[in-house]
C-alpha cells in the first residue's frame, strides 16, 4: 500500500482533472456524493458505502468532485502499486447494501478472483464494516501478513488500544484482532503481505 488518504471536500469543489500512472486507486465514500469522471469516458456518482476503482496503468486523467452546492463530501482513497507495470487503464464501480457490512467484514476489493467485488492487481484485500456500539468483530492476521485498520467514524478498542475517528493501527501476523465498538463505528481495513 502506497498511501491511505482521508479527504473532506467542501461543497462545489474537489480535485479537478489530473493525471495518474502506474497506480491503483480504490475510493470509498463515507459521506456525501463523490462525482468521478475520467479520460476513458467513465462518469459515476458514489454514495456512502460505494466503491470506485481506477487502474491508472500506462496513464490516464480523472477528476473527483463534490458537485453538491451545500453538502460536504468525505471519502477515503487507498493507493496500491500494481504487481505488473504498464497495465491497460480501467475503471470499476460497486454498490453494496448497508446490511452487507453491518456488524461483519465486507470484502470490497481483492487481488484474488471474487465475484461482485473490485479486482485489483496486488496481493491485498480491502474490508469495511459498520459496527453497532457494544458489538465485537474479529480479524485474523496470518503469519507473514499485516493489517492496517482505520476508524472512519465512532470509536473502537483493540486489546486496550483506543481508536477514535481518524485514528489507525497496524498489526503484523500471526495475531487475531479483537475489535470492540464503544459506540457505533465505521471501519476500513487493508490486509496485505508483510513485505508490502
Amino acid at each position: 500500500m502506497e498511501a491511505l488518504n482521508d479527504f473532506l471536500v467542501g461543497s462545489a469543489s474537489g480535485f479537478d482533472t489530473h493525471p495518474h500512472e502506474e497506480i491503483e486507486i480504490i475510493s470509498y465514500c463515507v459521506d456525501g456524493e463523490l462525482s468521478h469522471r475520467d479520460s476513458l469516458g467513465n462518469a459515476e456518482t458514489l454514495r456512502r458505502g460505494d466503491v470506485g476503482y481506477q487502474c491508472a496503468g500506462s496513464g490516464l486523467v480523472h477528476a473527483e468532485l463534490n458537485s453538491s452546492p451545500d453538502e460536504k463530501l468525505r471519502f477515503v482513497q487507498v493507493l496500491i502499486l500494481p504487481n505488473t507495470p504498464g497495465l491497460t487503464p480501467g475503471y470499476a464501480y460497486r454498490r453494496f447494501a448497508p446490511r452487507d457490512r453491518r456488524n461483519k467484514w465486507l470484502n470490497v476489493a481483492s487481488g484474488r478472483p471474487k465475484e461482485g467485488i473490485v479486482q485489483i492487481r496486488q496481493d491485498a484485500d480491502v474490508f469495511v464494516s459498520e459496527v453497532d456500539g457494544g458489538r465485537r468483530l474479529y480479524f485474523a492476521v496470518a503469519r507473514g501478513r499485516q493489517a492496517y485498520l482505520v476508524c472512519l467514524e465512532g470509536s473502537v478498542a483493540i486489546s486496550g488500544l483506543e481508536l477514535g475517528q481518524g485514528s489507525s493501527a497496524k498489526a503484523v501476523g500471526d495475531i487475531e484482532l479483537s475489535i470492540d465498538a464503544q459506540v457505533n463505528a465505521h471501519l476500513l481495513l487493508v490486509e496485505m503481505a508483510e513485505s508490502a
